[in-house]
């Protein structure tokens, strides 16, 4: 389990984890400023200059990300991460990888008025440093009231304000046993091996794909999922199109237009294997005007020009892509490995 205390510079997350730390048995502290300083001590000037905030590399991430899972591995109780986070896509890339492992998330804000905030920043020199730090902490404070609007739809809110770091950790402790600050998407199923999983490209009446915008995941994705044990292939396809969008297909209707081997190497943690897709034909302005989303699993839906895919939608999908819609003009079954064609016996016979 991740237990991640998120909220403005001065709200009390590393004093409220301390002291959950004795209120959660086997929990540990994971702090992922350490991951920073281990970039700005590793990387390149030139590299570290480009970025305002280690946040910035995707390399911070991935480690933060791989980190809390090796420790929620060696650890019997949660891992208790305190870390401001404003960034929505930098959470759906973290907690997106962390679900991806099984590893349930629960993340809680702190939350205190914006004049306690100020004060304490401007006093507590033992948590903030120098003047410098201060003055850095100052500034960064309209990101934090920015991004409350959609941190207050994700996570629990706690205004410690009036509360001692003792009494904010019972605050957390309280509403991660009842489970009131887990986040909606965790994937169960175990192990590390590969997967089977099935997308449906469905269209409107310009030929325009139909993207979703998955929770806790930085792109945009074709909707479908994971292939469950003993599952066929197509009725799992079938099953996410009506989990995720809320529409009945038939079997019968899909054409498998593509099959992709993803190699999990070197992918910010996720697993690999076989993905299919299918054509699941046009929808009707009625059925448009049906699609419904599960709250918490995916925030939207559109459809798009293939120019409007290839900025919403990673290289190796925007391949698969790319594959599927001349596999959808020509009749003709796509191969792919890692989205581009693969050699095939025939295709190697000639």
């Amino acid at each position: 389990m991740i237990v991640w205390v998120n909220g403005a510079f001065g709200a009390g997350k590393t004093s409220a984890c301390r002291e959950l730390t004795g209120l959660l048995p086997g929990s540990v502290l994971f702090e992922p400023d350490t991951v920073g300083t281990l970039l700005r001590a590793t990387l390149p000037p030139g590299r570290l200059a480009e970025v305002a905030d280690p946040q910035e590399l995707p390399a911070w991430r991935r480690l933060v990300a791989e980190t809390a899972a090796a420790l929620a591995g060696e650890a019997t109780g949660p891992v208790l991460v305190p870390m401001t986070l404003l960034s929505q896509q930098h959470r759906d890339e973290i907690f997106g990888s962390l679900a991806g492992r099984g590893l349930p998330v629960h993340h809680v804000v702190l939350d205190p008025v914006e004049t306690i905030l100020r004060a304490r920043i401007a006093t507590r020199q033992d948590v903030l440093g120098d003047a410098g730090s201060r003055q850095r902490s100052r500034e960064a404070l309209p990101a934090y009231l920015v991004a409350r609007g959609w941190l207050a739809g994700d996570a629990r809110m706690i205004d410690n304000g009036v509360l001692t770091p003792r009494q904010t950790a019972e605050r957390i402790a309280e509403v991660v046993r009842s489970g009131a600050a887990r986040c909606p998407i965790v994937r169960t199923e175990g192990g590390d091996g590969d997967t089977v999983a099935a997308a449906v490209l469905l269209f409107d009446d310009r030929d325009r794909v139909l993207l979703v915008d998955p929770a806790y995941k930085p792109h945009w994705e074709f909707p479908g999922g994971v292939v469950e044990r003993g599952e066929a292939p197509t009725a799992a396809a079938v099953r996410e199109a009506a989990e995720e969008l809320g529409l009945r297909l038939r079997p019968e209707e899909l054409r498998l237009l593509a099959v992709d081997w993803e190699s999990g190497a070197g992918g910010g943690g996720g697993r690999g294997g076989l993905r299919l897709v299918y054509d699941g034909g046009r929808l009707g302005p009625s059925e448009v005007l049906r699609l419904r989303l599960p709250t918490g699993e995916l925030r939207d839906w559109h459809f798009a020009t293939l120019r409007e895919a290839a900025q919403m939608l990673p290289a190796t999908r925007l391949r698969r892509l790319v594959a599927a819609l001349e596999a959808r003009t020509e009749g003709e079954l796509r191969y792919l490995e890692g989205g581009r064609r693969a050699a095939t016996g025939a295709a190697s016979a000639r």
